[in-house]
């Protein structure tokens, strides 16, 4: 939080940062791989915030929920957000979880631009088939979960978001190039 003085009283502003881009949308939709094109194309600094979750922990994600269940990752991608989303000039691709926690919403919302990226369950699951490193989908009829997850964190997603894409079965070029455009036209960049 940045404080100015006027008038001889002290005011609070919330920090707002445009020069932050934060991605946001369900697991597989491409976050990671539109995120590092993106991050390029508009001179930022890409971020991962599962790798740094893994970097700083020295261990995999998997593990982590093994060891310590999905309440015990959440602490850590928390903590993880908390830390990265005051940082500058950084464009960051959340875990498809990270919006559960209303903390980590206010600290996305308040301090950069969210985009979410959005897409159908057909196409999630095409895309996350071959993946055995999301627990969440580890010896489960990943269609049936993802649907479920799908319902619940959309409202999530949509509640924090200036920007929608739907990335469907689109090149990440595309969207990339979809993203700049509509990034200019809401005037955020």
């Amino acid at each position: 939080m940045l404080t100015a003085k006027i008038a001889g009283t002290d005011m609070s502003i919330e920090k707002t940062s445009p020069s932050n881009i934060f991605l946001v949308g369900p697991m597989g939709v491409g976050k990671t791989t539109i995120g590092r094109s993106l991050a390029e194309e508009l001179r930022l600094e890409f971020v991962d915030c599962d790798v740094e979750i893994e970097a700083r922990c020295g261990a995999e994600i998997a593990w982590i929920f093994d060891v310590e269940g999905e309440a015990g990752f959440r602490d850590r991608e928390m903590e993880m957000l908390a830390e990265l989303t005051d940082r500058d000039n950084i464009l960051l691709a959340t875990g498809g979880g990270a919006v559960l926690r209303k903390e980590n919403r206010d600290y996305l919302k308040k301090r950069g631009t969210v985009v979410f990226l959005d897409s159908s369950v057909e196409s999630l699951v095409k895309r996350t088939a071959k993946d055995k490193k999301r627990p969440l989908l580890q010896n489960v009829d990943p269609a049936k979960v993802l649907r479920r997850i799908k319902t619940e964190r959309d409202p999530l997603y949509r509640e924090i978001a200036d920007i929608r894409l739907y990335v469907g079965d689109k090149s990440s070029r595309r969207v990339v190039q979809q993203v700049v455009q509509l990034l200019n036209r809401e005037g955020k960049l």
